[in-house]
């Protein structure tokens, strides 16, 4: 399965529940696309303004095409992740989020037309990157690496994002019933 392929079949998936920017530019690096996803809950009594409680959820995924993933493509998500995702999409330039984050999932999706090597699967699986805001009475963000490896249609993730895994292997899933019929025909 190609990349381009691939990204379009998680972007539908995504369509319904996220704001989908195609391509995108962040900082001086454009990716393939951008997918961003907003949850408000809160509790009131009688009416809006006698609010007891709110939550803000957020959910900002970059999807980047390469040719393989590496341990310099391990490096360049962790780096948007530092200076460009947490600053300009969480905190919106301020020093802390709005009031009422909760928490904001920054997702990196690497698209691999290759299969990685082991040393850099294995800084997938290991990957790790969290901030919490005024002892998280302003929530916190956490980070998230997926790697698709296209090449053996299967999903690396960092330990955090193993509920994440169903999302993105079901496209394999399909691509492999798509190649059973092709065969039985």
């Amino acid at each position: 399965m190609v990349s381009s392929e691939y990204l379009d079949r998680i972007l539908d998936k995504l369509s319904g529940t996220y704001d989908i920017y195609r391509p995108y530019r962040i900082g001086s690096l454009e990716v393939a696309a951008y997918g961003y996803f907003f949850s408000l809950n809160e509790k009131y009594v009688a009416v809006r303004k006698a609010q007891l409680w709110a939550v803000r959820t957020y959910e900002h995924i970059l999807f980047i095409e390469t040719q393989q993933c590496t341990a310099e493509t391990i490096a360049e998500a962790r780096r948007l992740m530092v200076e460009h995702m947490e600053p300009r999409l969480v905190r919106k330039g301020e020093k802390y989020p709005e009031k009422d984050h909760m928490v904001s999932d920054l997702t990196v999706v690497i698209l691999s037309e290759k299969s990685p090597q082991e040393e850099t699967v294995r800084q997938i699986r290991s990957f790790r990157y969290s901030r919490s805001y005024l002892f998280t009475v302003r929530g916190h963000a956490e980070g998230h690496i997926i790697c698709a490896d296209l090449e053996q249609d299967r999903i690396i993730s960092s330990k955090i994002s193993k509920q994440m895994l169903s999302l993105y292997s079901k496209n394999f899933d399909a691509n492999k019933v798509l190649r059973q019929k092709e065969d039985v025909v």
